[in-house]
């Protein structure tokens, strides 16, 4: 497995864990509850943004990844 694909593949489960903890935000009775799993989410923003910027600098430099 490429760094790309592992990169890739971080990025997908990442993705998931952000959608898990706004669902959970939805579920949860707490207020306190609630704001931690949507903050985490929010991180998880950041986080993403940050990943999906080096896979776009690393298509840009091997180009043969670029669309997988």
């Amino acid at each position: 497995m490429t760094t790309y694909s592992k990169v890739k593949q971080t990025l997908v489960s990442l993705q998931g864990a952000k959608a898990t903890m706004e669902s959970y935000a939805q579920l949860a009775q707490d207020e306190g509850t609630r704001k931690s799993f949507r903050r985490n989410a929010e991180r998880l923003d950041e986080v993403l943004a940050r990943l999906k910027r080096r896979i776009q600098s690393m298509e840009f430099e091997e180009p043969q990844y670029k669309g997988f």
